[in-house]
C-alpha cells in the first residue's frame, strides 16, 4: 500500500526537488509531508515555500511516529548511525525507509535502522521538474513495490534493479543528462561556428534532439535504421557523418560512462 505520510530527515536540494515535484504533480498534499532538518532555517523555508509540516514547529518524534515512508535525504558524511538510532527509536515498526544517500549499501542502512524493517536504496533522476527520467531502486527483502512505486513515479519514472547494478545505474542513467547537456551545448555551439546567430542555433538544437527522441519513440527502429534513411549517397550528412566518426565520438562517451560508474563505485568504498 503507498505510504500516506512521507517524512523527510534531511532537507537539502534533491530533498526540495522531490517535494516540489510530488506536490506539483498533485501525487501528494503538503500536509502529507513533513521534513526535519539540522539547519532550523532550511526547514522553515521548506515549511512556508511548500507548506510541508517542519520538526521547528512539531516535534520530530512525533513526525516520525506518524510517517509510513521515512525518506533519508542526509549527506553521506553526515552521522547515519545516529539517523539510524533515531528511527530505530521512534518510528513505527511497519514503516518503509527510502534512502537516496550516496554510497550507502542497504546492509548498512539495515544495520543502523533494523534489519528487518523495509528498506528502499533510491538513486533519484535530476528531472524531477519534468516527470521525466529514471530514478533507481533497490528493495531488501522486507519492501515491496507497492510501498514506494507511487512515490517513486511522481517525480520520474523508476527502474527496480538488484543493487549491485546501482553504481552503472548511476554513472549512466543518472548522470545521462549531464552527456546530452554537453552534447547540446557542443552542437549549438557548431551551429554558431557555421554561421547562425546563438538563438536560432539553440533553437535548432533542441528541435533537433527533442525531434530525435520521438521520431525513436515513434518509428521503433533502430538509429542505424534512421542514420540510412537520411543519409543519401555522397550527401551533406554522410559527410558529417565521417567527420564525427574520425573525432572518436562514440569512444569517448563510452568512456566518461565507464569513468563515473568507476567513480561512483570508489565514493561508495569510501562510505562503505
Amino acid at each position: 500500500m503507498a505510504a500516506k505520510r512521507i517524512h523527510f530527515i534531511g532537507g537539502g536540494q534533491m530533498a526540495e526537488a522531490i517535494i516540489r515535484a510530488v506536490i506539483s504533480k498533485g501525487a501528494y498534499e503538503a500536509a502529507q509531508i513533513s521534513v526535519a532538518d539540522v539547519n532550523e532555517e532550511r526547514s522553515l523555508y521548506l515549511k512556508h515555500t511548500y507548506g510541508v509540516r517542519a520538526a521547528v514547529s512539531e516535534a520530530q518524534e512525533v513526525l516520525l511516529a506518524e510517517a509510513e515512508l521515512i525518506v533519508i535525504a542526509v549527506r553521506p558524511q553526515d552521522d547515519l548511525a545516529a539517523v539510524g538510532r533515531f528511527i530505530s527509536a521512534h518510528a513505527a515498526g511497519q514503516a518503509a525507509v527510502l534512502s537516496i544517500v550516496a554510497g550507502v549499501s542497504i546492509a548498512r542502512l539495515g544495520g543502523y535502522a533494523g534489519a528487518e524493517r523495509p528498506i528502499i536504496r533510491v538513486i533519484p533522476n535530476t528531472l524531477t521538474d519534468t516527470g521525466l527520467g529514471y530514478s533507481g531502486a533497490a528493495l531488501n527483502g522486507f519492501a515491496d513495490k507497492a510501498q514506494v512505486d507511487g512515490f517513486l513515479n511522481a517525480f520520474g519514472k523508476v527502474l527496480y534493479l538488484e543493487e549491485a547494478q546501482i553504481d552503472i545505474f548511476t554513472g549512466y542513467g543518472v548522470a545521462g543528462p549531464n552527456y546530452v547537456y554537453y552534447f547540446i551545448e557542443s552542437l549549438a555551439d557548431a551551429g554558431v561556428l557555421a554561421g547562425l546567430p546563438r538563438e536560432q542555433a539553440w533553437q535548432v538544437a533542441l528541435e533537433n534532439v527533442e525531434g530525435a527522441v520521438a521520431m525513436l519513440r515513434y518509428s521503433g527502429k533502430h538509429p542505424r535504421q534512421l542514420l540510412d534513411i537520411n543519409n543519401s549517397p555522397g550527401g551533406v550528412g554522410i559527410h558529417a557523418l565521417y567527420e564525427l566518426n574520425n573525432s572518436d565520438f562514440a569512444a569517448g562517451l563510452q568512456r566518461s560512462v565507464k569513468a563515473a560508474v568507476k567513480r561512483t563505485t570508489e565514493l561508495g568504498q569510501v562510505h562503505s
